[in-house]
């Protein structure tokens, strides 16, 4: 069904993103430390509905590319993958300010938490950038059930963020201080990350060009 070595692959590259402090990470983390651990955890499960938006929009859009222009698709795939080595190389030169972004946000209830975290995630067009641009790399176009890969692809990188969240929310709500000051992890995570997503653009490119 996969390649197992595009799917090691991407299992690595994913992994690292979600790990990777990023917008969501802050919301869950600030929305853990303002109103608790539950409030983190209901925010996180927001951002994992929302993201349903992007996978659907991704498995049909590419997938109405695939059926219509191979040239089309293989382009994309070379502009996934360098958007990918631009991903590791603004991970290198950024930054982190893991703690600096985590701010104090004023308690709602649950529903509304819910609905914020969809809407933050749905509406975000980078997350639907980044989709397009990474899903392809790790199909196998021939095979006849390439939208099932997009989409079960799309679901574990949900499935696999949302996880971490939760244990971002859980660890932020017992221990925030430790997490929060621990600004050393999270710059030599980014750059491991950077130097990983580099590597995984270069590697797409030039197999795309045999």
């Amino acid at each position: 069904m996969f390649n197992m070595q595009n799917l090691y692959l991407f299992f690595i590259a994913s992994l690292l993103l979600n790990l990777t402090p990023g917008n969501y990470m802050m919301y869950v983390a600030s929305r853990s430390i303002s109103q608790g651990i539950k409030a983190g955890i209901i925010s996180a499960i927001g951002v994992f509905i929302g993201c349903f938006v992007h996978i659907m929009a991704a498995v049909f859009g590419l997938s109405i590319i695939i059926m219509k222009s191979a040239f089309l698709f293989e382009l994309i795939k070379f502009i996934g993958a360098g958007y990918l080595i631009y991903l590791g190389i603004k991970a290198l030169l950024t930054k982190s300010n893991f703690n600096k972004n985590i701010i104090t946000l004023p308690p709602t209830d649950k529903w509304k938490l819910l609905k914020q975290g969809i809407i933050t995630n749905a509406l975000n067009p980078k997350v639907a950038l980044f989709f397009l641009s990474f899903l392809p790399q790790f199909i196998q176009v021939s095979s006849p059930i390439y939208k099932v890969q997009l989409f079960m692809l799309g679901l574990w990188f949900d499935l696999q963020g949302t996880f971490v969240l939760i244990i971002v929310a859980r660890l932020i709500g017992k221990a925030s201080n430790i997490i929060k000051n621990n600004q050393k992890f999270w710059n030599i995570q980014e750059k491991i990350t950077g130097l990983i997503l580099i590597g995984l653009g270069i590697k797409v490119a030039l197999t795309a060009k045999k």
